[in-house]
C-alpha cells in the first residue's frame, strides 16, 4: 500500500470511530478559523457511505449543521467583537491575519453574495463568516446563504469520495503517482510555512 492509499485509510478510519459526531465537530471547526479542510474530511466521509458505516442522508445532515454552527459562531464573534476581539482569540485556532484581512476586503467588494460564493473557494470560506457578523449581515440571509453553499461544497466532496470507493482498483494502480504529488504538497507547505515565520520574525 503506498503512502497516498495509507493516508487515506488512516484518516478514512477516523472518522468511521468517531462517526456522525465526529463529522459534525471537524466541520464545525472548518467553518470557523481552524485549519480543518473541508477537503480533508467529506471524501472520506463518502468513502464510507460506499461502505455502508454512513448514509448520504446522515453525512449531509450532520456536515451541514456542522458547517452552520461553526459558521455561526465565526458570526457572533465578529457580530459582537469585532475585529480586535476575533485576532486576539483567533490566535488559538491559528488564525492567519493576512487571509481574515483579504476576506475583509472581498466581503467589501462583492457583498452580501460572497457568503455562498465562498464556501466553493478555499482558505476564504475559513474567514468570510467574520466579516460577515462585523458588517451586521442579515443573520436570515446569512444562514440561508451559508447552509445552501455549505451543503452543495460538503455533498460534492462527499460523492468524490464515493466515486473514488467504486473505483479503487483505478486508485492503487496509480497510487504511486499520487504518492508524488502528496510528498510535492508536503515539501511545499512546510517551505511555506518557513519562510512565513521567517518573515514574521523580521516584522517583529
Amino acid at each position: 500500500m503506498g503512502l497516498f492509499e495509507s493516508l487515506f485509510m488512516f484518516f478514512t478510519e477516523i472518522i468511521k470511530t468517531t462517526g456522525y459526531v465526529g463529522v459534525f465537530i471537524l466541520m464545525t471547526l472548518e467553518s470557523m478559523v481552524a485549519p480543518v479542510p473541508s477537503e480533508g474530511v467529506m471524501p472520506f466521509a463518502g468513502y464510507l457511505v460506499s461502505t455502508g458505516h454512513f448514509t448520504m442522508l446522515g453525512v449531509a445532515i450532520w456536515s451541514g449543521l456542522g458547517s452552520i454552527v461553526g459558521s455561526l459562531l465565526s458570526y457572533y464573534m465578529g457580530y459582537f467583537g469585532g475585529k480586535p476581539v476575533v485576532l486576539k482569540f483567533g490566535k488559538y485556532l491559528l488564525l492567519d491575519k493576512e487571509h481574515l484581512e483579504m476576506t475583509e476586503r472581498f466581503f467589501s467588494k462583492y457583498g452580501e453574495k460572497t457568503i455562498f460564493i465562498c464556501r466553493f473557494l478555499p482558505v476564504v470560506r475559513h474567514f468570510i463568516s467574520i466579516p460577515a457578523g462585523i458588517g451586521k449581515m442579515n443573520l436570515a440571509k446569512f444562514s440561508i446563504y451559508t447552509i445552501v453553499g455549505a451543503v452543495l461544497w460538503n455533498m460534492f466532496l462527499a460523492y468524490l469520495g464515493f466515486w473514488l470507493a467504486e473505483r479503487w482498483e483505478l486508485v492503487h494502480h496509480y497510487s504511486k503517482y499520487l504518492d508524488y504529488i502528496v510528498a510535492v504538497a508536503a515539501i511545499a507547505f512546510l517551505v511555506y510555512w518557513i519562510r512565513k515565520r521567517l518573515s514574521q520574525k523580521k516584522t517583529v
